[in-house]
């Protein structure tokens, strides 16, 4: 596979980016940051899962459900960590000017579905996506394609696929991948029609690849001669593990959040307050906009609000509205686009979307 060494990020002008972390700095060395979130819940995983996998007699009441729920999800949630740090490796060596090339050169509904499909399988956590498209935009998406990329990628990508199956089946999982890629489109398709009436602004940097830039011939080359030798497998699995760091922050903290809910908050008051009524899925949306939680870490809670609730809608409104409504993801496109309009549409587009499907599901 070819590499991006040749790129580099203190050119006048950059070549185009589908991945972006604190690390790509290249203009410098990054600044280290103790990283409260990872370590403080390593520092309470580790303990509470040695705790629940031998039964001390010491642990008594909430306790005991706490460290059970830990080490059950824990065992069904490893799994998909672990491919997808794989996943996360493989597509660090994958060309950036592939993954432009997919999302289509052209806007239309053929470059919506193209979007939305590199969000699904762009496996990254809602903050790395925020930062590829920003940075798609930067390159010239078009408006549409950019939010059809943001809504449909968050909790679609591999590993959290994976984790999803694990947790609420195979069945329920591809109905939520379906119906968000249904959103990511028809809010795509929105924010390009408000862009050729005027109501939004169009994308300054809309630009599109060289005519002679062939998607297909071009990956013949990259891989021609490529092999899988011990000395890549190792290489994969450092960058992914290096790459999948913040993915993994929040799957820890998703971890003991919901084990926590679990603990102290019985099955018939999760059930009264998050259950598949119009009050419970008000109630699920508000607390999905008030915490600030990242799409691994909502998860495991999306998971029990399907479960222990028997909300369907509820869990995945839980999962859509934290990404429409999310301040960050608000304060970002805001900061790209120059106008706080752009960012206040995608909440006003996205959410009676998300409220309309997930009152079906729970109906029905």
């Amino acid at each position: 596979m070819s590499n991006d060494d040749d790129h580099s990020c203190c050119h006048t002008e950059p070549a185009p980016v589908v991945a972006a972390s604190a690390d790509d700095d290249c203009c410098g060395p990054p600044k280290r940051k103790f990283d409260w979130l990872f370590w403080g819940s390593v520092s309470i995983l580790i303990p509470a899962y040695i705790l629940g996998i031998y039964n001390f007699d010491i642990l008594s009441g909430g306790l005991v459900t706490f460290t059970a729920t830990i080490v059950e999800l824990v065992h069904r949630m490893w799994w998909g960590v672990a491919l997808g740090i794989i996943a996360v490796g493989i597509l660090h060596d994958i060309p950036r000017e592939f993954v432009i090339a997919m999302l289509g050169r052209k806007g239309g509904m053929n470059g919506l579905f193209r979007a939305v499909a590199a969000g699904i399988f762009l496996d990254l956590c809602s903050h790395g996506i925020l930062l590829v498209g920003m940075k798609l935009y930067e390159r010239g998406a078009t408006l549409g394609q950019v939010i059809a990329f943001l809504v449909a990628s968050p909790w679609n990508s591999f590993s959290l696929t994976l984790v999803l199956i694990a947790l609420i089946g195979f069945k329920w999982t591809l109905a939520f991948i379906l119906l968000s890629a249904v959103i990511a489109v028809i809010s795509g398709w929105i924010f390009d029609k408000l862009t050729e009436r005027g109501t939004l602004d169009k994308n300054p940097h809309r630009i599109d690849l060289p005519d002679d830039f062939h998607l297909m011939t071009e990956a013949k080359k990259s891989f021609k001669g490529f092999r899988i030798t011990p000395t890549w497998l190792k290489d994969v699995l450092l960058q992914g593990v290096r790459d999948s760091r913040m993915l993994v922050r929040w799957f820890l903290f998703g971890i003991i959040l919901a084990s926590l809910i679990r603990a102290f908050i019985d099955t018939s008051t999760f059930a009264a307050w998050f259950g598949p009524t119009l009050a419970g899925l008000g109630l699920t949306i508000l607390a999905a906009t008030i915490i600030e939680v990242c799409s691994e870490g909502s998860t495991p809670i999306a998971a029990d609000l399907l479960t222990r609730a028997d909300a369907p809608g509820n869990g995945f409104a839980f999962l859509m509205t934290g990404v429409a409504t999310d301040y960050t993801e608000m304060v970002t496109l805001r900061e790209t686009t120059g106008r706080w309009k752009t960012a206040l549409f995608l909440p006003l587009v996205t959410v009676p979307q998300v409220l309309l499907i997930s009152y079906a599901l729970n109906v029905f």
